[in-house]
């Protein structure tokens, strides 16, 4: 029990690519040049690292009984019984702490922020993750911290064409999710999560087929607008405007014909289309910034 390959499982560093979303404000102000503000951003993303590692600890902890229903979650560290709950509790408080710590030494903005999504997260985990719709919305908020961390919290004036797009990704990403879920666990998902009981496949695809609809709109009225142009003196961010509407509709063909979605992280890592639509996209858009 307790062995470093199940504690390092527990914090989950795979999932801290979400906190790439801290590093958004950096790559459309065009501040790559501020060698203080690369710095300040990258420690604020670490700090998000600390403090979303301390929650998903905890809701490990929370969920550890339902989590034995789950086909998959059954074989993570505390369901499993590889990880003890003493260590487990030591862990999250650890994590939090360091987040908090160097949150507080960044800026109190970022320390702000910080605070925001683990009481947002653990308010997700005793309460809010049981109530339909808002559930999503949580999950959504939590990665729109992470842009403001690194916006307003490093001085960034955010692009409200953005915000809203990223708003509308993380929604999109979210839906899909319970999608995933409510097509994995079948006859099951009651057991597991409970909020699934008020989802039909019918309902998320609607939402789903909304939030994609408004990821791309709202991303390529970002790319035409009259501040993006002015900021980064180029109308050619449009072209990258393809490969976005690709990821999506691949995104969407994995949920519903090969289970893909449940892991979002996973499937952007996994699937060589989405890969190579990222890969292209970062590229053309380094390029024309």
């Amino acid at each position: 029990m307790n062995n470093p390959k199940d504690i390092i499982h527990l914090i989950r560093p795979l999932q801290w690519i979400k906190n790439g979303f801290v590093f958004t404000g950096l790559l459309f102000s065009g501040g790559w040049s501020n060698h203080e503000l690369v710095w300040t951003v990258c420690f604020a993303a670490i700090a998000f690292c600390l403090a979303s590692s301390s929650i998903y600890v905890l809701n490990d902890l929370i969920d550890c009984e339902n989590d034995r229903f789950h086909p998959k979650k059954k074989n993570r560290p505390l369901p499993a019984g590889t990880v003890s709950v003493p260590m487990a509790i030591f862990l999250s408080g650890l994590c939090g702490l360091g987040s908090l710590l160097l949150a507080a030494f960044l800026s109190y903005k970022v320390f702000l922020i910080i605070v925001a999504y683990i009481l947002l997260n653990i308010a997700y985990t005793l309460r809010l993750k049981h109530v339909v719709i808002l559930d999503v919305f949580c999950i959504s908020a939590g990665f729109m911290l992470r842009i403001l961390v690194g916006t307003v919290g490093v001085g960034i004036p955010p692009s409200k064409w953005l915000l809203l797009c990223g708003l509308l990704v993380t929604l999109f990403l979210g839906f899909a999710k319970r999608r995933a879920e409510l097509i994995a666990l079948k006859q099951t998902s009651d057991e597991h999560r409970q909020v699934l009981k008020n989802y039909g496949p019918l309902l998320l695809d609607e939402i789903i087929a909304i939030c994609a609809t408004g990821v791309i709109i709202t991303y390529s009225l970002y790319t035409m607008s009259p501040e993006t142009v002015r900021i980064h003196k180029t109308e050619n961010l449009i072209y990258t405007v393809p490969f976005v509407i690709y990821a999506i509709f691949r995104y969407i063909y994995l949920l519903h014909h090969t289970q893909g979605g449940g892991d979002p992280t996973k499937d952007l890592l996994r699937d060589k289309h989405i890969i190579a639509s990222v890969i292209c996209w970062a590229v053309l858009t380094f390029y024309f910034l």
